[in-house]
């Protein structure tokens, strides 16, 4: 279909357009947090310290924050945790060189951490029709790579024209900016989720959904252990833009693979089984580069593990809002985003440790590793997903009447 068409349907491009902008402070806190801390004479040992207390506050905070969307409706949590996390972003530019004002900022930036990307994703089947929505999902899905590459050049352009610590700054403004335009619309304000069983368990009762949501913690193990070989990798051969052009590819594949894919009117296989032969196929790029080729091969595979990933990543945001009970989506896909986010925080630990032990090739075999147990889990759960899936259309079909 043409993206033109989803595009111009009414509020789709605010929607994406705010949610973009309202989430490139999470991409910049992970250079802007280390150059601030650093430019005030912070260890590295801290650095991590500060960086992983917002990356474990954002992971944990992230379910209670779409729980609380799924209570209350999205533009009062919307509101309320931009502002929080601006605050949490200005108190570490304010005492950069005060540990526990930093660490406190950290936690209180991650924790309030705007729930754009699963309001979003609840969002999409009332703004755009049926017949778009799973392209709507692909040019999300796609999208996301801009905030991944915009958010580091807007911290270097802080750098360059102010300080790290205006990088901060700017973090705090986008946040919110992002988020009033979002949060303002008419469809963020009429959204309410449908009345939910009263059950802690939450969008977890659907047994085909946490099927689905491990597989892609291995998924995320991938992505985080690209993300330490790459720089290995980029040394080793004195790559020209080192580790960063690599990625960039990653991220250039992704976006084409991701709008390809949604261009796809009718897929002849289910969601469940395509879920897993795009997983198979991301699986087979991570393995390629455990060959660590020559630079021009290996800029090849770069792009190759990208155009698995979207798509991957949009049949996942198809089958969560399938899956999820009645009055969890946002709460699910928040699930989503916490898994990925705590597989990749993984996989860059473990790949760190093994490469200093063995070197980058068993390092990148570790990626594999975690995309490789996500086939597994995929393969046994079948049978599970088909039929949950099933089950939720026949549901949905039913409440439509």
């Amino acid at each position: 279909m043409s993206y033109v068409s989803l595009l111009r349907s009414r509020y789709a491009t605010r929607l994406l357009v705010g949610t973009l902008v309202g989430r490139l402070p999470s991409a910049m806190a992970a250079v802007a947090i280390p150059l601030a801390l650093r430019n005030a004479g912070a260890s590295y040992g801290f650095v991590g310290l500060a960086v992983g207390a917002f990356a474990i506050a954002a992971a944990v905070a992230g379910p209670l924050l779409g729980r609380l969307v799924d209570r209350v409706g999205q533009p009062l949590v919307l509101l309320w945790t931009a502002v929080l996390a601006g605050c949490g972003f200005l108190v570490i530019a304010a005492a950069p060189d005060r540990q526990a004002a930093v660490v406190g900022g950290a936690i209180l930036a991650g924790a309030a951490t705007p729930p754009l990307e699963p309001c979003l994703r609840a969002l999409w089947p009332e703004v755009v029709d049926a017949g778009k929505l799973e392209s709507a999902y692909a040019l999300d899905s796609a999208s996301q790579q801009l905030i991944f590459v915009g958010g580091p050049l807007i911290v270097a352009g802080c750098v360059a024209l102010a300080s790290p610590v205006g990088a901060l700054w700017a973090a705090a403004l986008l946040g919110v900016v992002g988020v009033l335009v979002v949060a303002t619309a008419a469809p963020t304000r009429a959204w309410r989720a449908p009345a939910r069983q009263a059950d802690w368990l939450g969008p977890m009762r659907s047994h085909g959904l946490v099927v689905l949501l491990i597989s892609l913690t291995g998924v995320g193990v991938g992505i985080g252990t690209l993300n330490v070989v790459v720089v290995a990798y980029a040394e080793e051969h004195r790559l020209p833009g080192g580790a960063p052009t690599l990625l960039a590819l990653n991220a250039l594949g992704a976006l084409v693979g991701g709008l390809v894919y949604g261009a796809v009117r009718r897929w002849p296989v289910p969601p469940a089984r395509r879920t897993l032969l795009l997983t198979g196929g991301l699986t087979l790029g991570y393995a390629l580069l455990c060959l660590l080729p020559v630079p021009p091969l290996m800029s090849c595979l770069m792009l190759l593990t990208g155009l698995f990933l979207a798509p991957v990543l949009t049949v996942s945001f198809v089958m969560v809002g399938e899956l999820a009970p009645t009055g969890t989506v946002t709460e699910a896909f928040a699930w989503l985003v916490t898994l990925m986010t705590s597989g990749s925080a993984l996989g860059s630990a473990v790949a760190g440790w093994v490469l200093e032990q063995s070197g980058p090739t068993w390092a990148a075999a570790c990626g594999v590793l975690g995309l490789a147990s996500s086939v597994l889990i995929l393969l046994a759960g079948q049978s599970r997903l088909a039929a949950d899936q099933r089950a939720a259309g026949g549901a949905s079909a039913v409440s439509t009447v």
